[in-house]
């Protein structure tokens, strides 16, 4: 949910010339790096405090508080963010000024393209050191709390170590999930995740392990189940918190032995699987309740990491923000927004209860509604005011409930409609019209299954 090409890093551009921010913000978007615009010193100090760029560039002239009031300020703070000055004259006393003060360069302008983007390449900082590797490339991020946690993942990633991954709702868990599989040598067989909570128990058993033709009513045909398709790749077990006790104790005989035993078999068949298992509930209160097994709680909480919450990630949300700004201008053919420099740095202190989901409607909200180029901070005050944070609606549930379980029915049936109705409990006639209402189509599981409808 949050791929993206791996950014350059972030400058904070600060002039009171608004041709010439929108000019090196031109350049600098062009070089893969992510601007951040400030028209006075003020703008600039609150977006330092909240965002955190790798990088400051500042005119030395400007109304109110001039370059070297701000590079003093910057560094009394943030005494290893690197600062450019700009000036329209080329003063050797200011120059030797800023020198002093610990600014990286200082430069006249005019200034060429070519030789601005040089000493940018020359003297920023990423928060990621150079040379790093390439894990979680498609995760966007330059906290050190992701810092942290993608450096644990990776050494995790090398070997085949059970790993439980726990956060919040809307925090990336899958990402993260993916991430693992895609840095370990298991990155060429597939990743298959399975949510857990949202199939009911007697489906979610078939699906796991897979069930024999004819092992109850409606399995006109033999499905293999998920452990079997990601045979020599990984298995994702997203909210594993609420998977039903009868299950859990089956679940925990195939990570003892590595087998599976399908519904309806006598034969258990050897699996080869990593398993990655997420849950936003605390598993340690639920195994004090009694709710989960506390010997299968052990088996899967091999290597914990966590998944920090949005607000612990403030340094983020500029990135986030540019991110899904170009990707809704990509999605509707128009050219890219950007927010006010007070937009961000509101937005960057905002607690995002509902984490990226809430960011993203968040986003898209002020995307679609304010016609200009630059989305002012009222803009952005009341796209989180709307937004419903961390709960779905009812009807929004109940929907996605009733497509995962329609979906569950047709893989256990095989595609077969007569069939896949009856374990509904619906005639053939309701049961095509959920399908059509989800946009379903029976005959790509008879397709997957080998198996035919009766019509």
């Amino acid at each position: 949910m949050e791929a993206a090409k791996a950014s350059a890093g972030t400058v904070l551009l600060v002039d009171d010339d608004q041709d010439m921010l929108n000019l090196l913000s031109k350049w600098l978007q062009g070089a893969d790096f992510v601007p951040l615009l400030a028209s006075s010193g003020e703008d600039a100090l609150r977006l330092v405090s909240s965002a955190r760029p790798d990088m400051v560039v500042t005119d030395l002239f400007m109304e109110e508080m001039d370059g070297m009031t701000l590079v003093t300020r910057i560094h009394a703070e943030n005494p290893l963010t690197p600062v450019i000055m700009l000036s329209g004259q080329a003063r050797i006393p200011d120059a030797v000024k800023a020198t002093h003060l610990g600014t990286s360069a200082f430069l006249t302008k005019p200034i060429a393209k070519e030789a601005f983007l040089a000493e940018i390449n020359t003297h920023i900082r990423p928060r990621r050191p150079e040379g790093a590797s390439a894990f979680g490339r498609n995760i966007i991020y330059r906290s050190d709390v992701m810092a942290e946690l993608l450096e644990q993942a990776e050494l995790v990633a090398r070997g085949d170590v059970t790993v439980f991954i726990n956060g919040e709702t809307g925090t990336g868990k899958e990402v993260l999930a993916r991430a693992i599989h895609d840095g370990s040598r298991r990155s060429g067989h597939a990743f298959v995740g399975v949510n857990c909570g949202a199939i009911p128990e007697q489906l979610l058993e078939s699906e796991l392990f897979g069930h024999e033709k004819g092992s109850f009513t409606g399995a006109s045909n033999r499905h293999d189940g998920l452990f079997l398709a990601a045979d020599g790749g990984t298995l994702f077990l997203d909210e594993i918190g609420d998977m039903p006790l009868g299950l859990q104790v089956k679940l925990l005989r195939v990570l003892q032995d590595f087998e599976v035993r399908p519904v309806g078999s006598v034969k258990s068949v050897p699996v080869n699987v990593r398993i990655i298992s997420a849950t936003h509930n605390d598993l340690e209160s639920l195994v004090e309740k009694g709710e989960f097994r506390e010997d299968l709680y052990y088996r899967l909480n091999v290597v914990p990491l966590k998944m920090p919450r949005r607000a612990e990630r403030a340094e983020d949300i500029p990135l986030l923000l540019d991110h899904f700004l170009a990707v809704n201008a990509t999605r509707a053919g128009v050219s890219r927004k950007r927010f006010a420099p007070d937009a961000v740095a509101y937005l960057a202190g905002a607690a995002w209860p509902g984490n990226i989901r809430q960011l993203i409607n968040a986003v898209e909200l002020c995307s679609t509604l304010y016609t200009g180029d630059i989305i002012p901070l009222a803009m952005a005050q009341r796209a989180l005011r709307q937004q419903p944070v961390q709960f779905k609606t009812l009807k929004d549930a109940k929907a996605e409930f009733e497509r995962n379980y329609l979906v569950s029915v047709l893989r256990i049936s095989g595609g077969n409609v007569a069939n896949a109705a009856r374990i509904a409990g619906r005639n053939r006639t309701e049961f095509y019209k959920l399908l059509n209402q989800y946009d379903l189509d029976a005959a790509s599981y008879r397709e997957a299954n080998g198996g035919q409808d009766d019509d």
